[in-house]
């Protein structure tokens, strides 16, 4: 698989995911969220609850699936990415956050999704 195959699956996974979480009520505060050491997929609102998003979409589950590969250093660029990110939208920085996992499998044109609420937490890392 080149490398801007992987690319594009994984925008399009975060667009599927997007959409998904929009109909299920939540809102888009930022997508793709750079910062030196980590990015941020998606960053969204649930209700009073900053929701940190981290997208992962997989051919196949035969080595974990998404969640799988959202080990402990991933988790950490993830939390330090969200410090960031809330250091510099100070609006949030009071409110309480959780971090999701989104796994995207299958057919990469029309996936399958499975969002894992509260999938790990900033103290755990």
């Amino acid at each position: 698989m080149a490398v801007a195959d992987r690319r594009a699956r994984g925008k399009h996974a975060e667009g599927v995911a997007r959409a998904y979480l929009t109909r299920a009520g939540l809102r888009e505060i930022a997508a793709n969220a750079n910062y030196r050491g980590g990015e941020l997929d998606l960053v969204m609102r649930d209700g009073d609850c900053i929701v940190f998003v981290e997208v992962r979409y997989r051919g196949s589950s035969a080595f974990g699936g998404g969640i799988a590969s959202v080990d402990s250093g991933k988790r950490r660029k993830l939390v330090l990415a969200a410090q960031m990110f809330l250091a510099e939208h100070r609006a949030y920085s009071q409110a309480a956050c959780r971090f999701d996992v989104v796994e995207a499998s299958g057919d990469p044109d029309a996936p399958d999704l499975r969002w894992l609420k509260d999938a790990f937490r900033a103290d755990e890392v």
